[in-house]
């Protein structure tokens, strides 16, 4: 297993889907979606690989992967470190992926 290190974009786009699923569905979905995200950051921590790397050839970010929340539809942005795993951003899968892992920290 290696640690899963979310950046600064990640922990500031997670508060955002945890307030916003906060405000409009209430404290058990927002809970709800903490728990999807524990389970699919472990998984990452466990499997690093095993996330596609569609967006990474799409962007050309080498080794840049993604894993999906379970029934929330968001996908988390990663990159595989030899001690670590580094999550990039947790983004909306509806959202311009590409214009949004772009955007500066």
């Amino acid at each position: 297993m290696k640690p899963v290190v979310p950046r600064r974009r990640a922990e500031r786009d997670i508060e955002n889907a945890f307030n916003g699923y906060l405000s409009a569905a209430g404290p058990d979905a927002a809970m709800a979606f903490v728990d999807a995200l524990e389970r699919a950051m472990s998984h990452i921590s466990r499997q690093p690989g095993s996330g596609s790397p569609r967006y990474g050839h799409e962007l050309n970010i080498p080794g840049l992967r993604h894993w999906p929340l379970r029934k929330y539809p968001h996908l988390i942005f990663y990159l595989e470190y030899a001690g670590h795993v580094e999550v990039w951003r947790v983004l909306h899968s509806h959202s311009d992926v590409p214009s949004w892992m772009q955007s500066s920290e």
